[in-house]
């Protein structure tokens, strides 16, 4: 009976070296598979722009080593590992470098814009119309006298105020046509006279007082220059404006057509308690009853609103 040889065993660091491979391939064969699960839909753009290295393919097909290759060193398989578990880290830094960098923008100087130049009372003539012409129509814009618009208001209420007319001072036209009368066995004034004031009284009393109100608010640091321009404390024009108002209001609306005495080429009442009204008062009267109430409805708003 011959004798065979028994084959040697492999020895303990060979079945290290062994078991180390094994561990190696399984780790990168289980990281291959979660790759392909966790990604089914293939980005395009990272193909076009991220370039795998050759070596790296070569180092993923460890898996197709055939049995009869020599086995690889501990050390090779070692390396194989660290290299194939580096790989996603390279490739998401890759990823990350060939992202373009955001562009900080540059920080704008910051512009100091002048404010406007505060309006003077010279220059202001434009403003005002324009500012009126946004609450009237333009036939009623035409009525106003288009030169030293604030100077003529201030002054025109000051003497309302004291119940006299500054006459060279009126901020409006006068109407185009003349006082007229009917002179029979009484002299009376003529209906018809009353309609020249009709577009100024239709005018004032479609103004909302809301609108009275702003157009005042707005000019008045001019006024106030204006009003201290005649001599006065610029503080007191709201005073003399609620003065101005009740002289209007304190006149009588008559209720039948009131006689005249002419004389020369004047006329006056005949009634001494009407002729006794101050001048202001007197040309109020000569609007009409009509016109006179449209007027005086609205400075009654206008006086409470002031009053608040």
């Amino acid at each position: 009976m011959s004798e065979h040889s028994s084959p040697s065993k492999p020895s303990q660091s060979q079945m290290l070296l062994a078991a180390i491979a094994a561990m190696a391939l399984i780790v990168v064969a289980v990281f291959v598979l979660s790759m392909k699960k966790d990604n089914p839909k293939e980005n395009k753009k990272f193909e076009q722009d991220v370039v795998v290295p050759a070596a790296q393919v070569s180092q993923l097909n460890t898996a197709g080593l055939k049995p009869e290759q020599t086995e690889p060193s501990a050390e090779q398989a070692v390396n194989a590992s660290n290299s194939e578990n580096t790989a996603p880290q390279q490739q998401v830094n890759t990823t990350i470098n060939t992202q373009p960098s955001l562009v900080q923008p540059e920080p704008v100087a910051n512009v100091n814009i002048a404010a406007p130049a505060p309006l003077k009372l010279d220059d202001s003539d434009n403003a005002v119309r324009n500012r009126i012409a946004e609450y009237m129509a333009e036939k009623s814009v035409e009525l106003f006298v288009s030169d030293d618009m604030i100077r003529r208001m201030v002054v025109f209420v000051d003497n309302t105020a004291k119940g006299t007319i500054a006459k060279k001072h009126m901020p409006v036209n006068r109407p185009a046509e003349a006082f007229m009368a009917l002179e029979d066995d009484i002299i009376v004034t003529d209906p018809n006279s009353y309609e020249r004031y009709t577009p100024y009284a239709t005018m004032f009393a479609n103004l909302s007082t809301a609108q009275i109100v702003r157009l005042y608010q707005q000019f008045q640091p001019l006024i106030v220059e204006a009003y201290e321009e005649i001599g006065y404390e610029g503080d007191e024009f709201n005073g003399v404006l609620v003065q101005a108002i009740e002289e209007l209001l304190d006149t009588p609306v008559p209720e039948t057509t009131l006689p005249l005495i002419k004389n020369s080429v004047t006329y006056r009442y005949a009634y001494p308690e009407w002729e006794q009204l101050s001048d202001v008062q007197k040309q109020f009267l000569r609007m009409g009853p009509n016109n006179m109430k449209k007027v005086k409805q609205r400075l009654v708003t206008l006086q409470k609103q002031l009053a608040e």
